[in-house]
């Protein structure tokens, strides 16, 4: 892999990791497109850089709210924010027993090619016509004193509730598939059971900092438990342009995320989804 390829793969990996259209069917995609084709080893590499990049972006951006939220676990001071800790954990069970159990499976689907990729980003298309299409119910029109009428949401929504917790730990878990995107997936479904917008983003992403975590770890352990020969094969300068371009891009992604998640604005992905999902399945 040149710096150039790690550059784009790094922008493309910094951007869908947020937006509702999928990091790993995109960088399948655009694998694809320029024609990387990296061993196992090296590609092993390459997403532990990309994956520990944009959990550092997401700690930065939320940095207030997460040093809080551990200020509070880690001192067993118990109120809202541990709560909220607790449900966080909570909803990373599912993703995890994937994880350990299934890790293989899930690897294996990876490599079966774009059409997989196709019909997991129809899926995605189909998750955010639906919590549009709930926004929609919750919304009410409201007569302005200069005769304009405009449509505000009826409710704000409700907090995120254990069960609700839980379910959207779910929803992470099956967006592991290439193609299906975990973001949109877990805030469509914190949409669609009612969830306040302006907090299911947040929680969407502070929930996937465990679980990516978890699958770095794992993935140096298998680096270093193998010949060792994975270890640099990237060559460094790829591995550093990957990270950096992953982190800023990332930085920006996450920010933009919230406020659109917040303007249920989420629609116009579904279109772009339904797209790519069909050219990729014609591609094959």
């Amino acid at each position: 892999m040149d710096w150039l390829d790690a550059l784009i793969l790094g922008i493309v990996q910094g951007l869908t990791e947020y937006l509702p259209v999928s990091s790993s069917g995109h960088l399948e995609i655009f694998k694809e497109i320029l024609g990387v084709d990296l061993p196992a080893d090296e590609n092993l590499e390459f997403t532990v850089i990309v994956h520990a990049a944009t959990v550092l972006s997401t700690i930065v951006v939320l940095w207030p709210m997460f040093a809080r939220l551990c200020r509070s676990f880690f001192t067993f001071k118990r109120g809202r924010d541990f709560d909220y800790v607790c449900k966080i954990l909570l909803s990373c069970i599912p993703v995890g027993i994937v994880g350990v159990f299934f890790k293989h499976q899930v690897e294996e689907i990876f490599g079966s090619g774009l059409f997989v990729v196709g019909v997991c980003l129809c899926v995605t298309a189909l998750l955010l016509t639906f919590a549009y299409l709930t926004d929609l119910r919750g919304m009410k029109r409201m007569q302005l004193a200069n005769g304009a009428t405009v449509v505000v949401p009826a409710s704000q929504g409700r907090e995120i509730s254990w069960l609700d917790a839980f379910i959207i730990g779910c929803a992470q878990a099956v967006a592991v598939l290439p193609g299906l995107s975990r973001s949109g997936t877990t805030i469509a479904t914190g949409i669609m059971l009612g969830d306040k917008r302006s907090e299911i983003a947040q929680f969407s992403f502070l929930m996937v900092i465990l679980p990516i975590i978890g699958e770095c770890l794992l993935d140096v352990k298998d680096m270093i438990s193998g010949d060792g020969a994975a270890m640099g094969q990237t060559g460094a300068m790829a591995l550093i342009i990957g990270f950096v371009s992953a982190f800023v891009v990332g930085c920006a992604a996450c920010k933009w995320m919230i406020e659109l998640v917040k303007k249920g604005k989420l629609v116009w992905f579904a279109l772009y989804c339904v797209i790519m999902g069909i050219i990729c399945m014609l591609w094959t």
